[in-house]
Order: C-alpha cells, then structure tokens, then sequence
C-alpha cells in the first residue's frame, strides 16, 4: 500500500479542521468546560464527537493543512467554537449574578465558596443556583442541542476562511446586556420584599432605640430571605429557561440556522 502526500493531507485536514472547532467549544460550554469534569473525559469526549462527525463535515479538498490559509480557517474553527461556548456561558453567568444581588440582600455575601464552572469565589447562594441550573440545563437536554448545533453548524458555517465577522461579534456583545437583566430579573422579588423589612427594622429601630438590630435584624432577614428564595425558586427556574432558550435562538442566528 502506498499513499500520496496529498492523501495524507487531506486525511489530516479532515479530522483535525473539526476536532478543533469540537475541542474549542468542549473548552468554553458550560457542563464540559467545568472545573469537575476531568481533562481526559474533555478530550476523549471530543476525539469521539470528532470521529463520529467526520463522514458529515465537508471539507475542503484544495488546502493544505501547513499552508497560511490553513491558518485563517483554523483560527475560524476556534472562534465558531468559543463563541457558541460563551453564549451559554453568558447565561450561566446571569443566574450567579441574580444569586449575588440575592446573598448581598440577605447578609450572606461574606459566605462565599468557589465556583466549578469558572474557578472563582461566589456566594454559596450563587453556588446553589448554578448547581440547579446546571441540573436543569441537562434535564432540558442542552447538551445534546448544543451537540445538534454542532453538527449543523458544519453545514451552515462549513469549515473555510470566511465564518464569524464583525456583526456576530457584536451582537454577541450587545447579547451580554441579557446577563444582566435576566440576573436582575431572577433577583428582584427577593430584593423588593427584603428591603421592606429592612425598612421595617429601620422602623423598629426609631421607635425602640434600645433594641440590638444587629443581633435580631440579621437572623430575621436571612430567615425571611431563605423562605422566598423557597417560594420563588420555580420562577427563578422558569426565568432561567427562557433565557436558555434566547442563548440558543442567538446560537441559531449566528450560525444560520433555522429552526
């Protein structure tokens, strides 16, 4: 048996071209990229995806893997990945942010542990609300959607030179205003009714001056906040969802696909 160097070649192009855009998005999605999930699983999970997909991935047949213009079309095949990587992340991230404004409501802002998915520290409210997303997030089957995206993105974003440009780079920046209001929005009847009974114990205070609201005002507050962080946990998921579901429709509009 003998093969060219041109075989060759395109035999490299064909698996390594995907395996980066595969291993860029394992690198920056949520669940696969965190700080939990072994190294090894990360890379046995995208040489298999990357095997798997290999007979589906158009590839082109006149570039040579050590070329200049290879170059460009793997810096492409990075950018797809991280980008659709860090939407998502975008969306984990609203819901530790709306888990902060929470524990910063409560007094609980000083008990922090760190994060899996991103390896800082964060309030253990934070904490609770990414291990339930994330609980969520594979309930709903997002990987296996983000999995899909994948493999249609070979046919809508087929692996060349051109990919993503300067107006889906924006509007993945412009998108990132949405971590902030969904964050807000999952945190605010706990903010509302907590500042009522701050206000509340504001109004105890004056009227009873020798009253320690720092030894009752704390207790009171963190018990009341617990409860409604009970009370309001279905709609912090429902809110939650929605906004996995925009992450995933910016994904689509990226990518050019239609659902």
């Amino acid at each position: 048996m003998s093969f060219t160097e041109a075989q060759l070649s395109a035999w490299l192009a064909a698996f390594i071209w995907p395996l980066i855009r595969i291993s860029a998005l394992v690198a920056s999605a949520p669940v696969f990229s965190s700080k939990q999930t072994p190294i090894h699983f990360r890379i046995g999970f995208a040489l298999i995806l990357t095997w798997i997909l290999m007979p589906l991935v158009p590839v082109p047949q006149n570039v040579e893997v050590f070329s200049p213009e290879a170059m460009l079309i793997v810096a492409q095949q990075v950018l797809i990945g991280l980008a659709m990587g860090f939407v998502l992340h975008l969306v984990m991230a609203a819901i530790v942010f709306g888990g902060q404004v929470i524990a910063y409501s409560m007094g609980l802002g000083f008990a922090s542990m760190v994060d899996p998915q991103n390896g800082v520290q964060v309030p253990v409210l934070s904490q609770f609300y990414l291990i339930m997303a994330t609980l969520m997030f594979l309930l709903l089957d997002g990987h296996l959607i983000l999995v899909e995206l994948l493999a249609r993105s070979f046919h809508t974003f087929p692996i060349a030179v051109d990919g993503i440009s300067r107006n889906n780079l924006a509007d993945i920046v412009g998108w990132g205003s949405q971590m902030f209001s969904g964050g807000l929005l999952m945190g605010l009847p706990v903010m509302a009714a907590l500042l009522l009974v701050n206000l509340g114990m504001g109004v105890v205070t004056r009227a009873s001056p020798q009253l320690n609201i720092f030894a009752v005002g704390f207790p009171v507050a963190i018990l009341i906040g617990f409860v409604l962080i009970w009370i309001t946990l279905p709609n912090v998921m429902g809110n939650f969802g929605e906004l996995l579901d925009d992450g995933f429709a910016l994904i689509e509009r990226l990518l050019g696909i239609a659902r």
